[in-house]
């Protein structure tokens, strides 16, 4: 997507994202998955968002480290309650990561595909690891790839008497990529484009990048309660781990 970087997901997104993406049912089962995880120790969280995950591991007494692209969302993230617990870094995920070394780094609902281009991805999880505590663990939740999503879609996500917000995106399997906009039409405003793009990863591929990163595959769940992951999983959490 033509103008298209590390920040514009987040800067088009802050103002609507708690809004749009209110906290899943899974929210508590993650921070305590997490928490467990991290061992008391240093937690960096990739793409960290407006803080749905990093306030409360830091309400639990752990160091957290919050990453973004997006300086605005990291602002928003510092006026909730507990956000000042968190430190904050405006850092693409494939640029220099916070100095380690971190018990837990994780990345999750399908952030590490934000990182568009395979040798970005390898880049990431090389720079993870390099960043690891000895034994320490890097977390991946991420969407199990379906090819039934190629090509071009325009959906509505949202409608009301005053607005209407549009799904506009194009998928190439062949790439592994997608892009979209959503497009918000309310009455009597402008039209506010909010862009995003991806390039995802299998399992195998992601495991392939950890192994060479010199992680390796401790489990992997299709959800943060620990259920089994199997053929028709459509969501993954993945643990790898350092060498001791």
């Amino acid at each position: 997507m033509r103008g298209y970087d590390e920040s514009s997901y987040g800067d088009g997104m802050a103002e609507v994202y708690d809004d749009w993406y209110a906290s899943p049912p899974d929210t508590l089962a993650c921070v305590g998955r997490l928490a467990s995880l991290a061992a008391g120790g240093r937690v960096l969280e990739l793409g960290a968002g407006t803080g749905r995950l990093a306030i409360p591991l830091a309400a639990l007494g752990l160091e957290v480290h919050a990453l973004d692209g997006s300086a605005e969302m990291l602002d928003r993230l510092a006026t909730k309650p507990g956000g000042d617990r968190v430190s904050p870094h405006v850092v693409d995920m494939a640029g220099t990561l916070p100095r380690g070394p971190f018990s837990l780094v994780f990345v999750a609902v399908n952030t590490f595909f934000g990182v568009v281009g395979t040798d970005a991805q390898h880049s990431t999880m090389r720079n993870v690891a390099a960043r690891l505590a000895p034994g320490g663990c890097f977390v991946i939740e991420a969407f199990v790839p379906d090819a039934s999503h190629e090509g071009d879609r325009v959906e509505v996500r949202d409608l009301a008497v005053d607005r209407v917000v549009l799904s506009i995106s194009r998928t190439d399997s062949g790439t592994q990529r997608a892009m979209g906009q959503f497009v918000e039409l309310r009455d009597g405003q402008p039209v506010r484009l909010r862009p995003w793009a991806i390039q995802w990863a299998t399992t195998d591929q992601l495991d392939a990048m950890a192994a060479d990163a010199g992680l390796r595959l401790e489990t992997r769940w299709a959800d943060w309660q620990g259920s089994e992951y199997g053929p028709d999983s459509v969501n993954h959490v993945t643990v790898y781990r350092a060498n001791s």
